[in-house]
């Protein structure tokens, strides 16, 4: 199974606090150890959401918001995505993390990312033909 791990924004985030050297040092041991044992498939950081935007669909209508956006707690600072057998194995992960957030309160989230299999009939063959050829793409773009 697939995960999303969230890291979840912080005031210091917000601010664009940038981690220190240790911090990135730790999280780069981390990160080794997840893509050893064939666990991390991709993972960023993100800037604050003062330089972000939302898109609100509504009636056919599309508004556009520029950031900041207000409640920290409910940003994102970053991700992961995980190749994992089950939530336990994410959550035994997650535990052995190192704090992303150093002298702040925070929250890293799990989410399972959908697969195939999840969408039913409704998902035809001409459209997993569609998601192979598009998966087949971008792994050619990034070689």
């Amino acid at each position: 199974m697939k995960v999303m791990v969230i890291i979840k924004a912080t005031k210091n985030s917000e601010a664009g606090v940038m981690p220190n050297e240790q911090m990135l040092r730790e999280m780069g041991q981390f990160n080794e150890e997840l893509v050893k044992a064939g666990v991390m498939l991709a993972g960023e950081g993100l800037h604050p959401s003062a330089k972000g935007r939302r898109i609100h669909l509504a009636g056919g209508k599309r508004t556009v918001v520029d950031g900041p956006f207000t409640e920290a707690k409910e940003l994102i600072a970053g991700f992961w995505i995980w190749q994992v057998r089950s939530m336990d194995e994410a959550t035994e992960w997650v535990r052995r993390c190192p704090d992303p957030m150093p002298g702040e309160e925070s929250t890293i989230e799990l989410r399972q990312i959908f697969d195939a299999a999840d969408f039913g009939a409704e998902f035809t063959p001409e459209l997993r033909a569609q998601e192979e050829r598009l998966a087949a793409e971008i792994a050619r773009r990034k070689a």
